[in-house]
């Protein structure tokens, strides 16, 4: 048997940028011994999606720390400042930094935090004597670890539903939105003389859906054929609102958390808009592209609605695509070149897991109980970063919020307030607040 190695008080196993946050806000902490483990050689945040001139959907100040601690040297300003663009990103006067240059700043924020190991890969995870085991693989071969509490960043992966056939996608030319980048050459390389115009589809409805059609209408032939088709009944925008943003509060976090189980799923499946739509920006920008297009005649660009895909096979040289809109029961068939299927992700629970199974706290229906401050472990010893949009409600895959559960998760593991939580910050209250000052029928009945 390997002995462990070294001994945590906290091992986090994934380095995404919530796990990469709790690492920055960690750091410095005498007494938290952390170590983040990443199965990665190096950082990488979506590199499939890393489209010119995309950016953020929420305002910079949503990086690692700020809303903990907006002195920490591993802010996004001061990687602007080491990097000397703080000028240039202040004439901007943008609040929305460039997705690249995002993935620019974790990625420095990475390789400056020493708790950080790339290339370490979780097999397995015990208990045995009050502490964690895990067995790692790294490049020199196995080790072991020990900690006394764990906090899993994972993440999610793409999802492909069922109704997508395995002759579909042998083909080859079925990709999912979060490799587009690497395939876009090959999407947009131009047919054979002589074989006709060419069918790409994009199947979803959300800001990645959107970004990948209008690269994609910019960038193929006007003779080739474009369709944009989503189950959704109209292309959402993302809820931008103050009173809309005050939601992502801790109060509202509390409300949610105190609902029913069946109340939060009913909520759940409410609030997609909140965080799934496309920004408004990007649907005026496609629109403009569609009317300039419009100008000289009708484009071969086709967008669908409440059609949600019933089939996806294979056909000679083609993929057999067939839609069914949910309204009207109407079906729709076509031959296409080339999918991209912008149908997000699934959170799934890690193989390494199973060996600490009876340690975790689930729900009757196998998903974790996660309690309020963020722990799934029978003894609050297992803390989840963005696996409790069931528990939690639509602030969980947040980034703007990711420092506020970290802090949460900190202050929880150190047994004090390392960082200051923030009760109420919303004018408005949510749940049935008493209305305080206003008078009632018992009152009136007491005054008169």
């Amino acid at each position: 048997m390997i002995e462990p190695t070294e001994h945590f008080d906290v091992i986090a196993i994934g380095a995404g940028p919530f796990n990469l946050g709790f690492a920055a806000l960690a750091d410095g902490l005498d007494d938290l011994h952390v170590a983040v483990l990443e199965a990665g050689e190096k950082f990488v945040w979506h590199p499939g999606m890393m489209l010119p001139g995309t950016h953020l959907q929420v305002p910079f100040m949503a990086d690692l720390v700020t809303m903990a601690n907006p002195t920490s040297k591993h802010s996004f300003l001061n990687y602007l400042k080491e990097k000397q663009r703080l000028y240039p990103f202040y004439i901007r006067e943008d609040f929305y930094a460039l997705r690249e240059e995002y993935s620019n700043y974790l990625a420095w924020a990475a390789e400056n935090i020493q708790s950080v190991r790339f290339g370490h890969r979780v097999l397995e995870a015990e208990y045995h004597d009050g502490v964690y085991l895990l067995s790692v693989l790294t490049a020199a071969g196995l080790t072991r670890f020990t900690a006394d509490k764990l906090v899993l960043g994972t993440g999610s992966q793409p999802y492909l539903p069922p109704v997508l056939t395995t002759e579909a996608q042998a083909t080859g030319n079925v990709v999912h939105s979060s490799d587009y980048a690497f395939h876009r050459e090959k999407l947009l390389s131009s047919r054979t003389a002589g074989s006709g115009p060419k069918v790409t589809a994009v199947l979803g409805s959300g800001q990645s859906a959107a970004e990948i059609f209008l690269d994609l209408l910019r960038s193929l032939p006007e003779e080739d054929h474009l369709v944009w088709a989503t189950r959704s009944e109209r292309y959402f925008p993302l809820e931008y609102t103050k009173l809309t943003l005050e939601m992502t509060s801790p109060e509202y976090i509390d409300h949610f958390h105190a609902l029913p189980m069946d109340q939060r799923d009913v909520l759940s499946a409410e609030q997609k808009g909140l965080y799934k739509g496309i920004n408004a920006d990007l649907i005026n920008e496609i629109h403009e592209e569609l009317y300039q297009r419009s100008v000289n005649g009708a484009a071969n660009v086709h967008l669908r609605t409440g059609c949600a895909a019933t089939s996806i096979g294979a056909d000679t040289d083609h993929l057999a695509i067939s839609l069914r809109h949910e309204r009207t029961g109407e079906d729709l068939e076509f031959l296409a070149d080339h999918l991209v299927m912008a149908t997000g992700y699934r959170a799934g629970t890690p193989d390494f897991l199973q060996g600490i199974s009876q340690r975790i706290d689930y729900l009757p229906d196998g998903r974790f109980n996660v309690d309020r401050e963020y722990s799934i472990g029978l003894d609050q010893d297992i803390f989840v970063q963005n696996a409790e949009l069931h528990t939690h409600g639509f602030t969980a895959p947040d980034l703007g919020m990711g420092a506020y559960r970290n802090s949460v998760i900190i202050n929880r593991l150190a047994g004090r307030e390392v960082y200051p939580i923030e009760r109420r910050i919303a004018f408005q209250r949510f749940g049935a607040a008493e209305l305080s000052g206003l008078p009632t029928s018992a009152t009136a009945s007491a005054r008169a």
